[in-house]
């Protein structure tokens, strides 16, 4: 029995790996769940599920579950935790084998790391641990003997069509590897292009918090659907794949697709070009990664590729999704440059999600907060936290219509 801990058990993508844990009961064991606050959702999962331990970054959340959970005879043996001190702890845990690395932004980075450290298999839906910490995140994997699987679909997706020797070795650090003398030639990274993709920019002024976050092809949380409706999202990844594959920005094209049946597709120089395809669902790369090399049942429906029957490209538009060019200038700055955008990015869909500034701001947050703070090497820890902290600062102050200090 395969032990998982499960890091944000409550989302959309925790919802879908205990989905696919209760098909494979058998072979996998959700040893831990955690959340934030919401206590009834992780309740549920706990009365059937029946983890060894639940966390709750909230400590009054914790309580509340606690006081729950033994009231109940079949869950009164589960061990509650609190704060996020917990959640690298669950992490690290000894009997822990897997770790579903699912906390959305930043608060994910030092649960992922710890899970690195201590040498799991990692299945990253996390994308900021390798935004803000790419180099050192990478080096964690490698000297501790972790295994590192990509979550996303579309670096899911490319994975699966890489060549076999840069991806039999366990996916740790060996997933990289010098792409073109594999016969690489580039990374076709697939986009929807988000909601709003035939809209024109004086449309985009004015539209609210729920249009922006209805994805017409995925079910997501309102943080990651707003950055898909900027793009921004497809920037991270942008970001993501090139430390995941030891690409260049130039070996990385996005490409959008607006069925989001091709998740993401691999170029080879003899003229070939490897895609994945398949509904879009979080549980066929949820399933992939958990069952590696192997495959199993992930309940999702077979594609009818007749019922399919077309599949659109375009290139985008860098002048319209400003977000999805600056991700690009961050990766080429290297440095701190990706944690800033990162940071910005945060405080700028939030304060859109709140109301207080417009849609077509946060772009310029962000693009005002890079250009504000000076990039440094990301060499410590302590160094990229700095530079998130002093851009969530910044961006605050200019999402609030002060001048930054």
């Amino acid at each position: 029995m395969i032990n998982v801990a499960i890091l944000g058990s409550t989302g959309s993508i925790g919802t879908s790996t205990l989905d696919v844990i209760a098909r494979q009961s058998d072979k996998f064991h959700a040893f831990a769940l955690t959340a934030n606050k919401n206590v009834e959702r992780l309740y549920e999962q706990c009365h059937q599920f029946l983890p060894e331990i639940a966390v709750m970054v909230d400590e009054q959340s914790a309580r509340d579950l606690q006081q729950k959970l033994k009231q109940d005879p079949k869950t009164a043996h589960i061990d509650v935790f609190s704060g996020r001190s917990s959640l690298d702890e669950v992490a690290a845990h000894e009997k822990v084998d897997y770790v579903m690395a699912a906390i959305v932004g930043a608060a994910g980075l030092s649960s992922s790391l710890a899970a690195a450290r201590t040498g799991k298999r990692i299945l990253l839906a996390n994308k900021e641990s390798l935004v803000m910490s790419g180099d050192l995140f990478m080096q964690a994997v490698q000297d501790n003997g972790a295994t590192l699987l990509p979550i996303d679909s579309e670096h899911n997706a490319i994975f699966q069509s890489m060549p076999e020797k840069l991806t039999r070795a366990g996916a740790k650090t060996d997933i990289q590897g010098c792409l073109q003398a594999s016969g690489v030639e580039k990374i076709l990274l697939t986009a929807s292009g988000g909601p709003f993709l035939n809209k024109t920019f004086d449309e985009l002024e004015h539209v609210s918090p729920d249009q922006a976050c209805a994805h017409p092809n995925w079910e997501m949380g309102r943080k990651i659907s707003v950055d898909s409706a900027t793009m921004m999202n497809k920037g991270l990844e942008v970001i993501e794949a090139s430390w995941l594959f030891n690409a260049s920005a130039d070996d990385i094209q996005v490409v959008i697709h607006p069925q989001s049946i091709i998740h993401s597709m691999v170029s080879y120089n003899d003229g070939s070009v490897l895609a994945q395809l398949g509904n879009p669902d979080m549980r066929t790369p949820i399933a992939h990664a958990m069952a590696w090399p192997d495959r199993m049942d992930s309940g999702v429906e077979q594609l009818d590729i007749f019922k399919v029957a077309q599949l659109n490209f375009e290139q985008p538009d860098f002048e319209r999704f400003v977000c999805l060019k600056l991700a690009y200038d961050a990766l080429r700055a290297g440095g701190t440059a990706p944690a800033i955008l990162n940071a910005a990015n945060e405080v700028a869909v939030d304060s859109f999600l709140k109301g207080e500034i417009s849609f077509t701001r946060i772009a310029g947050i962000v693009e005002q907060t890079l250009n504000y703070i000076n990039r440094e090497p990301a060499d410590s820890m302590d160094v990229i936290l700095a530079a998130d902290k002093h851009a969530r600062r910044v961006a605050n102050d200019l999402c609030s219509g002060l001048e930054p200090e």
